[in-house]
């Protein structure tokens, strides 16, 4: 009997060690050296060097002055240690009233323009970075307002942040919030902004 245990012990051990350590410890390896920054969650620093968020991870912004993330539904809102949709139906009636009220609070806002999609839903993981372009669009006269800038200069830099789809046909064009709100900042510092 000992004799049929052993090449199965030896087995687990050995595939144990070759795939539960060295592959891991090797594609780990390979990530931080090919790609250190994603590797690393990339992360945003300000300028004192302190990890303001991830470009990966969807935060509130709520100040007029900044472009806002799509609506969350992790946790209480963009809580990323309770990432999740709201799983609610599109025939939910809890999910038509959320919808209703964040399009009718947007409505002052659109000035009989059509509210993007994004705008009043919310990501499968709650916690999306990235809004699309008509999205951002729609917030510019809101932001140039709040900051006292033109228009289009704030179109500028949103513009300048729009990512297109991933090898040219994955996914769809797409403006990450935090790095635009960085640029914003950046751009127009003292103008308005927090």
């Amino acid at each position: 009997m000992l004799t049929s245990i052993r090449p199965a012990v030896v087995m687990i051990a050995l595939f144990t060690a070759l795939l539960g350590v060295a592959y891991p410890l090797a594609v780990t390896g390979v990530a931080q050296v090919a790609f250190p920054t994603q590797a690393g969650g990339s992360l945003v620093h300000n300028k004192a060097g302190a990890v303001v968020g991830s470009a990966l991870i969807g935060q509130r912004f709520s100040e007029p002055v900044y472009l806002h993330p799509r609506p969350s539904a992790a946790g209480e809102g963009y809580d990323a240690s309770s990432s999740s949709g709201s799983n609610l139906g599109p025939l939910s009636p809890d999910l038509i009233a959320r919808v209703q009220r964040d399009a009718d609070a947007l409505r002052s806002e659109a000035a009989g323009r059509a509210i993007p999609a994004d705008a009043v839903t919310a990501s499968a993981s709650g916690l999306d970075p990235d809004i699309s372009p008509a999205y951002a669009e729609f917030q510019i006269d809101r932001i140039a307002t709040a900051r006292g800038v033109p228009a289009d200069e704030v179109r500028q830099v949103i513009q300048q942040h729009i990512k297109g789809r991933t090898f040219g046909v994955l996914g769809q064009p797409r403006v990450n919030v935090l790095l635009t709100n960085r640029a914003l900042d950046a751009r127009f510092a003292g103008a308005g902004a927090h």
